[in-house]
């Protein structure tokens, strides 16, 4: 819990756009100091410039979190320049679809090497220096947050690798609060789950790795994309506004964040299918249309 803000030290990645690049707004306003970290050079230069604008002390690092010494990196470059930081903001994401088969090892090795280890690998850099501070200080306090997504909670068909990763880091992120309940008092634990947000996640491909550029997407990943654009096109909430509930999340030491707090009823049909052991309700009964669109799409 961090009730407030100012003169505190924030750790965002996925910096360049979106939940990160709003969050670096509001902290800025709220008197943080901040480090921005992406992959992208040129939305980070930008996002820089722009919080630098705000009157915010900024450390710029570029990285790919998915890399475990370029995060290290990023924790060190922290240390020296600002200290433990208070508020981690594991934030960075992409996404992609398709049948799940379909997807290929280096399409697997993408998706969770950023939307799952780059989580870890922020858990596992910035918690012992927050514990440390926090060991140091007993009024210190900290908060971690990790971007998951409703599809952590959830699983939505023609999604497969990021349903996989983002209910990973769901599980991680509980983990994470019931180990740090047992250590301390200090530095607490939330997890976002956003549903349909521009935020840029949907043009993930500007992200693939080199390695990845060659590979044709299949028709099940081509559907998928049109399909999520449409969806993302569609969202009535903003990046902005999901950011603030980030901010009050952390303030309130609330555990888990929703952009969408409607859809915790697909959440609840999931639970109900396991409790009952019933096959998988079917994800579009509420709209069947959106079924037979799919179905039509993918049988050709």
């Amino acid at each position: 819990m961090i009730t407030d803000f100012n003169n505190k030290t924030a750790v965002l990645t996925g910096a360049g756009s979106g939940f990160g690049l709003e969050c670096a707004r509001i902290g800025a306003r709220l008197g943080m100091r901040l480090v921005l970290a992406d992959v992208q050079q040129e939305a980070l230069d930008r996002a820089a410039a722009e919080i630098e604008g705000l009157g915010a002390e900024v450390l710029a690092f570029r990285l790919d979190v998915s890399k475990a010494d370029q995060v290290e990196a990023l924790g060190a470059a922290t240390l020296a320049r600002f200290g433990a930081p208070h508020l981690v903001f594991n934030n960075a994401g992409v996404g992609t679809g398709g049948l799940v088969w379909e997807n290929t090892a280096r399409d697997w090795e993408w998706v969770i090497g950023v939307n799952l280890m780059g989580v870890a690998h922020g858990v596992r850099v910035f918690t012992p220096m927050m514990l440390a501070a926090a060991a140091r200080d007993p009024a210190w306090r900290g908060h971690i947050v990790n971007t998951a997504s409703m599809a952590g909670l959830v699983n939505a068909p023609n999604m497969g690798i990021y349903n996989a990763s983002k209910h990973a880091v769901v599980a991680l992120s509980e983990t994470l609060y019931q180990d740090l309940a047992l250590v301390t008092d200090q530095v607490g634990a939330s997890v976002l789950c956003p549903f349909f947000v521009s935020t840029g996640i949907h043009a993930s491909e500007r992200n693939r790795p080199d390695a990845l550029a060659a590979d044709a997407p299949t028709r099940s990943q081509l559907v998928g994309q049109a399909m999520i654009d449409k969806a993302v096109g569609a969202g009535k909430v903003s990046a902005a506004e999901v950011a603030q509930k980030v901010f009050d999340a952390v303030a309130a030491n609330q555990f888990y964040v929703y952009s969408h707090p409607r859809a915790i009823g697909s959440v609840q049909v999931r639970m109900e299918d396991i409790l009952q052991q019933r096959n998988p309700t079917d994800p579009f009964a509420h709209k069947p249309e959106l079924g037979v669109e799919l179905r039509k799409a993918l049988r050709g």
